[in-house]
């Protein structure tokens, strides 16, 4: 089978400036290009879905991995999930800090029986499986905080892209939906949080309601965590499909009760056809795509509808 994959480097008010524009598609595309070559050379959906958020999480530009905002106590916190969808097994880590990658810890839990742990347990998995401490902290992420900082923390969060030209751009996560040459899904997604939230706060990322796969589709969602919970996104969208809707139809009807709802937020999906659809209420979604034939991006995605497909 042709394999098929979508990202997302989170979502947004605006990308301001071409500059800015022009970096994310390239770092974008670049990573998508690097995922579909080794699903290409046979690689599994689960395997590639790591692979793709290992790169995103490692790019500063987004916020997760190194480059993740810092939550009001000025600490790093990152959540992370990986979903199966041939084995449908869900497997994350919440809350977890001074790692590189924590989509690795999602995915050394996948084997195991308990599959999802929070703030200490994750920090137990990271010393078990004797990672080297890793700080994510870059300085555009510190400079933000210490901005906001003087402010009392007024904004309720970070912005989504690292860059000296954004404004005002937040709802930052990543995210990777694959089909194999076998036909088998996966979905991965990462984040470092919204940024300056309280202490403790838990993210869409690391649950179903964010990231969710099966045989027959995979989503993952970004924007705000708190609206993508209330809507169980990336469930609503894939158990959609299963009851016989069409992918696009169940990002159609998903994003038309989001946006009534008054929720700001995105998705990417695919399904086991290798239809490609994403979808935003926010007013930009950094996806990015290879539908087998070429790559394609959501950058400059401007039309009023909620849903769009390759």
């Amino acid at each position: 089978m042709e394999p098929k994959v979508i990202i997302h480097g989170g979502a947004g008010s605006s990308l301001k400036g071409k500059g800015g524009l022009a970096a994310v598609r390239q770092s974008l595309h670049k990573i998508v290009t690097q995922v579909y070559q080794a699903l290409g050379q046979g690689m599994s959906a689960a395997e590639a879905a790591v692979l793709g958020c290992q790169l995103l999480e490692d790019e500063p530009r987004f916020n997760a991995g190194t480059g993740s905002v810092l939550q009001s106590d000025g600490q790093i916190r990152m959540s992370a999930s990986l979903m199966n969808g041939e084995t449908q097994q869900f497997s994350g880590v919440i809350n977890v800090a001074k790692v590189k990658n924590p989509i690795h810890l999602a995915q050394f839990l996948q084997g195991e029986s308990d599959r999802v742990l929070s703030d200490y347990g994750a920090a137990e998995l990271v010393r078990e499986l004797q990672l080297p401490i890793h700080n994510p902290l870059t300085d555009l992420r510190l400079n933000e905080w210490m901005a906001e900082r003087k402010g009392n923390f007024d904004k309720t969060m970070a912005t989504v892209v690292a860059e000296p030209v954004e404004a005002e751009a937040g709802r930052g996560t990543i995210g990777v939906v694959v089909l194999d040459q076998q036909g088998r899904i996966a979905s991965g997604t990462s984040t470092g949080g919204k940024g300056f939230e309280r202490i403790g706060r838990v993210s869409d990322s690391a649950m179903p309601a964010g990231n969710y796969a099966t045989t027959q589709a995979g989503v993952s969602c970004t924007g705000i965590g708190e609206d993508i919970l209330n809507e169980c996104l990336a469930a609503k969208i894939v158990i959609r499909v299963t009851d016989g809707l069409s992918l696009a139809e169940a990002m159609t009807r998903s994003m038309t009760e989001a946006k009534a709802h008054n929720c700001d937020l995105g998705a990417i999906a695919l399904d086991a056809q290798g239809n490609i659809a994403w979808g935003r209420t926010s007013e930009i979604l950094l996806a990015a795509y290879h539908n087998g034939n070429a790559i394609g991006d959501t950058l400059e995605w401007t039309e009023p509808e909620l849903m769009g497909s390759a």
